[in-house]
Order: structure tokens, then sequence, then C-alpha cells
């Protein structure tokens, strides 16, 4: 239980990659990581990433998201494709285009989008015909 053996064993490191984009900040181009993003200023381009993002209530982002999940308390315009979850709080302000995996909103936020949510298909029996049909769920 208390053996010295524990003292060669290697230690396992742990990478928290956050990228922070300070409120003031404006960044126009690309954005590409695998860490999570932190954004209370400005973004015109796109961000790709299989981290998590999170827009603080002064930040923005104008063009392409891309990435896993994300939680917006300030504005987004343009298209955004997550493959988990994007959370709104009730000052989330969204628009343009939307494809989720799952969907949460506070009672408050704007979300004025055409969204598609991707979700996994269902066998669907309709009766006594016996026929069936896929349909896709969220």
């Amino acid at each position: 239980m208390f053996s010295d053996n524990k003292k060669n064993r290697p230690v396992a490191e742990v990478s928290t990659n956050q990228n922070i984009v300070a409120k003031g900040t404006k960044i126009v181009g690309d954005l590409i990581s695998e860490g999570d993003f932190r954004i209370d200023g400005d973004i015109e381009g796109s961000i790709k990433t299989s981290g998590k993002v999170v827009v603080g209530r002064s930040g923005s982002i104008k063009g392409t998201l891309n990435g896993t999940d994300a939680y917006f308390e300030g504005f987004f315009s343009g298209k955004l494709t997550l493959s988990g979850t994007l959370t709104l709080k009730s000052t989330a302000k969204i628009e343009g285009e939307v494809e989720v995996g799952k969907l949460a909103v506070e009672p408050g936020a704007a979300f004025n989008v055409s969204c598609s949510m991707k979700g996994y298909k269902k066998e669907v029996n309709h009766g006594a015909e016996g026929e069936s049909r896929s349909k896709k769920t969220a």
C-alpha cells in the first residue's frame, strides 16, 4: 500500500489546451485547434476544433464553426456544425444555418436559424400492413 515503487511510475500528463480570445480582440481569418476555445472578443472567419467552444456574453463569431460542443452567451452569425450539444443561454443570439446532435435553449435566447438535428435512424412499424420505414430522429 505504501511501497516505494510508486515513485518510479511515469506521471500521466493532462493536457488542457485552451485558446482565449479576450474582450477587445478582433481576429479575421481561420482558426484550427485541437483545444478548447473561450471567445470574449470578435472573430470573422472559420473555427475548426475537436474541443469545446465557449462564447461569452461579449463574444461574437461571424463565419463558420465546426466542432464538438458549443456554449453560447454571445452572438453567432453563419454556419454552425456540431457533432455534440449546442447550449444557448438566455443572452445568446444565433442566426444562420445550424446542424447539431443535441440542442439546449434557455428562455430568452434568440435562435433565428434553419436547423437540422443529427440523429439516429429508428424503425417505425405502421400497423397491420406490416410495412416498416426508417425514421430519422434527434
